[in-house]
């Protein structure tokens, strides 16, 4: 039954995008086939007003008109210019989170169950609504400290919202399955599998809890650095359900034209989010990930304040040295360096040959050394890389997409701020001195020392470990001397697993058919 609803609600939701022109949007003339046959049918019916329309437009009625759960998949998607290419990934960026207000009462209710005390008791008062969100919605209120009253902002989960995102990820799993069993071309971007990140991701992001631990983590991450910081938590009014933080006064960072009649430095806050952003990757290994302009605050004294951390990165010391590597690799000109470094990464297949593939890398890297700096973006830069590596079978790498695509957004706010920032030198102090302490003498004197670690670490466990290759090698013998041995019960289980996937998919493919004549029947 589950199979069965998640197959109507496919239907509606494709229904949906092709009545908004989304599907209408796509490059029409790039398709063959039963593709471009299912695009000419797609445009008959698209409504007369959405062709005239941007495809930006298009997706923001198609989203409002699903509601909440596709909101977050666009957002998700925006992240992911690998599975939905560039153009769609920045339309996907513009949609704006915006969506009704719930009320007060369940606002407070909400509230009361997951922190289990009044509101009263919690807060000196509890204001209406100055945001809502697709997961969550904001209030005002003020607590009673022993310094007097302070104002905080009271991060709320919209009721039902678990429940809604449960029933649309279920047609999403089912789009994901008929994508890799019908589309071979896709399965190298793993449909499945991002469709799993989503579901985590939106877990993460609906326990309020983990938001709170990502902005105390950043928060100690940043405390001495200057001009940038995240709200404090007020882990005393925080559940699964309520998240409350410092209240931030300032001016949003897309408004411009408020911070400039304020008389804020643009080309100085400029610089400065750029260099706390590549300072929080590349010195911390974990970054905000969803660093759009309404989500940036700029104080009086000119301090950048980032709100909303329910999507966070993270790159591992081995990413974080083939980032800055690859960054220093361009500057420098050396492209076999650049290629080397995607190989000793595993980043690519060894079977491919490093100097073709540095080749490919110089294709990248020589047009920008004939232009002027402020004009060479450093996220269009790692753009163009990974559209490259999908030639040499580079597997998609979700913490290094979500870089690059934080990175694009970043880049952006930062050069409508100046729109001469030059981002190479901006970006040249924080790089510089990373390759300098990570990848110099004292990077190595660090490498070595961790590498002693590891060896008595090692040493440690060699008992164990060679009890389990003992244990191991018997088995071996055993399969060896009477085969592979599956008993009944494991068996019926796996027949019976592969008879419901097979049944599920058929049933889908014919609910979805049977919408698809009951809809044409009913508009002929």
């Amino acid at each position: 039954m589950s199979s069965l609803g998640a197959a109507f609600r496919l239907v509606r939701a494709g229904w949906v995008l092709v009545r908004e022109g989304v599907v209408a949007a796509v490059p029409g003339d790039q398709l063959s086939g039963l593709p471009k046959f299912g695009w000419r049918v797609a445009v008959m019916f698209t409504r007369r007003r959405a062709l005239s329309q941007r495809r930006t437009d298009r997706l923001a009625r198609a989203v409002a008109r699903l509601g909440p759960s596709y909101v977050k998949l666009g957002q998700f998607l925006a992240t992911r210019p690998d599975v939905v290419g560039n153009d769609i990934a920045l339309d996907l960026a513009l949609l704006q989170d915006k969506m009704q207000t719930f009320s007060k009462s369940e606002a407070i209710a909400a509230v009361e169950a997951s922190l289990g005390r009044s509101v009263g008791d919690l807060y000196l008062n509890f204001g209406d609504a100055v945001a809502a969100a697709s997961i969550a919605q904001v209030h005002p209120a003020e607590v009673d400290e022993a310094r007097g009253r302070k104002q905080v902002a009271v991060k709320v989960i919209r009721p039902g919202v678990r429940r809604r995102f449960q029933h649309d990820l279920e047609s999403y799993f089912l789009a994901a399955r008929l994508q890799e069993k019908y589309i071979p071309s896709s399965r190298r971007l793993r449909p499945v599998e991002v469709t799993q990140t989503l579901a985590q991701t939106t877990r993460i992001e609906m326990d309020l809890r983990l938001e709170g631990a990502a902005l105390s983590e950043l928060g100690e991450n940043i405390k001495g650095d200057p001009g940038f910081r995240v709200p404090a938590v007020d882990w005393e009014r925080t559940g699964r359900d309520v998240l409350t933080m410092e209240w931030v006064d300032g001016i949003k960072m897309n408004d411009v034209a408020a911070l400039d009649a304020a008389g804020h430095d643009l080309k100085a806050i400029a610089a400065n989010l750029i260099q706390s952003f590549l300072r929080h990757t590349l010195r911390d290994g974990f970054f905000h990930a969803d660093m759009h302009p309404g989500n940036l605050f700029v104080e009086a004294d000119g301090t950048i304040v980032a709100v909303d951390l329910g999507i966070a990165g993270r790159l591992g010391k081995k990413e974080r040295r083939f980032l800055a590597e690859i960054l220093f690799g361009f500057i420098t000109r050396d492209y076999l360096r650049v290629a080397e470094v995607h190989f000793e990464a595993g980043y690519v297949p060894h079977k491919h040959d490093v100097a073709a593939f540095a080749q490919a890398i110089r294709a990248i890297g020589e047009p920008i050394h004939g232009q002027p700096a402020e004009t060479i973006s450093m996220a269009k830069l790692l753009t163009l890389l990974f559209e490259v590596t999908e030639l040499f079978d580079m597997q998609t790498r979700p913490e290094l997409v979500l870089l690059q695509k934080t990175m694009v957004v970043v880049e952006g706010v930062a050069r409508t701020l100046d729109p001469a920032f030059n981002m190479w030198k901006t970006s040249e102090p924080v790089v510089g001195n990373w390759i300098r302490d990570n990848l110099g003498p004292r990077g190595m004197l660090a490498d070595a020392r961790e590498g002693l670690h590891a060896l008595s670490s090692l040493a440690r466990h060699l008992p164990d470990m060679a009890a389990r290759t003992e244990r191991l090698s018997r088995e071996i013998d055993l399969m060896a001397e009477n085969g592979l041995r599956i008993d009944e019960a494991t068996a019926q289980a796996i027949g019976k697993a592969e008879a419901r996937h097979s049944r599920s998919g058929r049933l889908a493919l014919w609910v979805i058919a049977l919408a698809l004549v009951y809809i044409a029947w009913r508009l002929f």
